[in-house]
């Protein structure tokens, strides 16, 4: 089974989205934050986080979960760079963001990728 990677539909800021980092959004996030995804997953879960950490994970997860670049940019600005009071809240929402992105998501059932081709193998 495929492990997609993105987040059920949750409910943050105006609305409900998903959340993906595929390769080039966790590739971006590497760029922006210096730093690996492990670790800043690793600062988002031992509360050392920068605030890009923050911000750039939940902008790239909302690109990769199907938003448009603008309008992610338009929601982190309003939604974590302008209100400071919930940073935390926006730091368990990336890390949450970041760790499905690594692992799965929690419904998903860990096992073997299936073959580009869609066919299994016996």
């Amino acid at each position: 089974m495929s492990r997609s990677g993105k987040t059920p539909p949750l409910d943050w800021a105006d609305g409900t989205y998903e959340f993906a980092l595929n390769w080039g959004e966790l590739s971006a996030l590497q760029d922006a934050c210096n730093a690996g995804p492990f670790v800043i997953l690793s600062r988002l879960a031992a509360s050392q986080w920068r605030l890009e950490d923050v911000a750039t994970t939940i902008r790239l997860g909302l690109i990769g979960g199907g938003v448009e670049p603008q309008k992610a940019l338009k929601l982190v600005r309003t939604y974590v760079e302008s209100r400071p009071q919930d940073l935390v809240l926006n730091a368990s929402f990336a890390r949450g963001i970041l760790e499905t992105a690594i692992m799965g998501a929690p419904e998903e059932a860990p096992g073997e990728q299936q073959p580009a081709t869609g066919k299994t193998s016996d």
